[in-house]
């Protein structure tokens, strides 16, 4: 089994894990930069190549040790640092492009996983409920990586006509969260006031960090292939999340939040990506019905544990204290009975 991205987060943490099931006779773990000595020691009995998956090098890799899964995990969500959009398409795209080329003409390969994102399903006042499988954006995303994901997911189409006997797994992962991906996204909530889209509530659907591995594990060592929602149960809206971290939300029309609301959050803005906008201003909703039934998967964490988690590994200290909201709207709803004559 060959896991790429094996020096970030998400590839090594699917190493180290994989590492633990002894029904995995030997892992390989690629990427172009070496693993911390913490990740490199999670990592176990795997055996990590240093190697570019858009060098065609990577094709004695594969052959050379009769690779029958590949999982490949390294995607990129943003421009690395000290490099632009080029960078990332380059990384995301050639590099997938390259690695299923390998893996279309490898006679040992039997199983691909890819990690994808909901991002694929743009954000639309028009957008359903909950987005099926089956379904498409309504609009055309605008997000570089939702672009990127979108012909990664062409590829291993592709790779599944033309090999059928390959099972390749797309698995589309609602925003990720956790203690440990905390700097990435809790600085949206740090400042005292949050400001929201007027008229829009957001409604999120979210995957605990831990979950996110054990689904590219299980997708791994499952038969069979197939595309995949991925999230935890229930649903939480963006002012409930607002609430929660005890912020003051400031509601302003998306024109504001897009630009105004970049200059008044600072730096923390102005480094969303396009699919954070549409995020906060549609939110999404995601059918996980095939991922219970088909992938055998069921997180272990749901949507609101996930963000309280999250909150909790960001360390932020409540402005107002969510209790002290929750109290307040019970005592105002209670006179608000008492003023109508409603019966207790």
């Amino acid at each position: 089994m060959l896991v790429t991205g094996a020096s970030r987060f998400f590839g090594g943490s699917v190493v180290a894990q994989l590492a633990k099931d002894s029904g995995v006779e030997r892992i390989l773990a690629v990427d172009t930069m070496t693993p911390s000595h913490d990740l490199r020691r999670r990592m176990g009995r795997a055996e990590f190549v240093r190697a570019d998956i858009r060098n065609p090098l990577i094709r004695k890799v594969i052959n050379g040790n009769e690779v029958d899964t590949v999982v490949h995990a390294a995607v990129l969500a943003r421009p690395p640092a000290g490099g632009g959009r080029a960078v990332m398409k380059d990384l995301n795209v050639l590099g997938a492009m390259q690695l299923f080329a390998v893996c279309q003409k490898a006679p040992s390969v039997r199983k691909v996983v890819v990690r994808s994102s909901s991002a694929v399903y743009g954000g639309s006042p028009k957008d359903p409920a909950k987005f099926t499988e089956e379904m498409s954006a309504r609009t055309p995303p605008r997000g570089a990586l939702a672009r990127d994901m979108i012909e990664i997911e062409g590829f291993v189409r592709g790779l599944a006509r033309r090999r059928p006997d390959i099972g390749a797994s797309i698995l589309r992962f609602a925003p990720i969260v956790g203690p440990r991906l905390a700097s990435r996204g809790a600085e949206y909530l740090h400042s005292p006031v949050t400001p929201t889209v007027f008229g829009r509530n957001a409604r999120m659907q979210l995957i605990y960090e831990d979950d996110a591995v054990a689904a590219l594990a299980h997708a791994a060592t499952h038969p069979g292939g197939g595309t995949y929602n991925i999230a935890g149960d229930g649903a939480l809206t963006l002012s409930q999340a607002v609430r929660r971290t005890g912020r003051i939300e400031l509601p302003v029309p998306f024109a504001l939040f897009r630009t105004a609301g970049r200059s008044f959050m600072g730096p923390v803005m102005r480094e969303f990506t396009g699919e954070q906008l549409d995020y906060f201003h549609f939110g999404c909703g995601l059918d996980t019905t095939r991922m219970r039934a088909e992938l055998g998967f069921v997180p272990r964490w749901t949507t609101v544990q996930a963000f309280d988690d999250f909150i909790g590994g960001a360390a932020l200290r409540p402005v107002i204290d969510p209790a002290w909201i929750d109290a307040a709207e019970h005592r105002l709803l209670g006179l608000l009975k008492v003023g109508t004559g409603a019966h207790q």
